[in-house]
């Protein structure tokens, strides 16, 4: 901590500020290197999109099999750009048959349960940084149909959208 041996002086304040620039951006770069790369919106540009396609291809593994028995349920997410506006992406998701699957769009299939949320938020319950029962509560997210099909729909059914998980389940396309 003492040791000033490879210590230099500045000639000028142009000196001074060109070596305060050169260690600031070092440490910039070793600090992107080192954070996970955030998840990236789609091309449509829903921050949620992602996080369908994990749990898509997580049902294609046969891992949820389990979750769909004790479900038995299909349940329908609407997912608005903004508080109010309708719903520019909607998912079915079928936990009531097979290993479970969830499509982009309606299927036409009867749905016990829909929700609606802004994509912000549905992205903080998918994170745990939003209680869903407070998030019902505050008016955060609707539902229509079954509650008490509904509540058993919670966000641990999934795996949760860490760098492992979005590495291991991230690839599929809906």
């Amino acid at each position: 901590m003492n040791d000033f041996s490879k210590a230099t002086n500045p000639n000028d304040a142009n000196d001074m500020l060109g070596k305060i620039m050169s260690n600031l951006e070092a440490k910039i770069a070793a600090a992107k290197a080192a954070a996970p790369a955030p998840a990236q919106a789609a091309s449509s540009g829903y921050q949620s999109e992602p996080l369908f396609s994990m749990m898509a291809t997580y049902l294609s593994t046969g891992e949820g099999k389990p979750t769909v028995e004790k479900l038995q349920a299909i349940f329908q997410m609407e997912i608005t750009p903004k508080k109010g506006a309708k719903p520019g992406l909607v998912y079915t998701i079928d936990m009531k048959n097979g290993a479970g699957k969830i499509v982009k769009g309606k299927t036409g299939d009867k749905v016990d349960a829909t929700f609606t949320m802004v994509d912000a938020d549905y992205t903080s319950m998918a994170n745990g940084k939003l209680n869903p029962q407070i998030a019902f509560m505050q008016g955060k997210m609707k539902i229509k149909g079954n509650l008490a099909k509904a509540t058993k729909f919670t966000p641990e059914l999934f795996p949760a959208p860490t760098a492992e998980n979005i590495a291991k389940y991230g690839g599929a396309k809906l």
